[in-house]
């Protein structure tokens, strides 16, 4: 089944990240941005459920921001103010709609990488 899902990984503990808030956008003609979906990770860094799927996974221009200041202050992380990461926003294109796009933030309070995995 055609779908999009995250996985969120704490690399400063080396652990899931439970409780990252984030929130799913698409965007038409490149700045016109809809939000689809506002979500919280569970406690495998996931999403109880995809966050797009089936019809709803259409070609486009998409972007997740994951509010991992928020986490790390939640986890008691000492944070400069303002803190070096708050929002971490990744934009990504779909092009096939029938494919599986896993989209996984790697993060600590001082660096995130990305990339699409399966």
């Amino acid at each position: 089944m055609p779908r999009l899902s995250t996985h969120v990984l704490d690399t400063a503990s080396g652990r899931p990240a439970a409780g990252v808030a984030l929130v799913l956008s698409r965007f038409s003609d490149g700045r016109h941005r809809t939000v689809l979906l506002q979500t919280v990770t569970n406690a495998d860094g996931r999403t109880d459920a995809p966050l797009l799927g089936g019809e709803a996974l259409q070609p486009g221009l998409y972007e997740l921001a994951f509010h991992v200041g928020d986490y790390f202050r939640q986890q008691g992380v000492v944070l400069p103010e303002p803190a070096f990461l708050d929002v971490v926003p990744i934009r990504f294109g779909i092009a096939d709609p029938q494919g599986h796009y896993h989209v996984p933030l790697l993060v600590s309070p001082w660096s995130f990488s990305t990339y699409r995995g399966s």
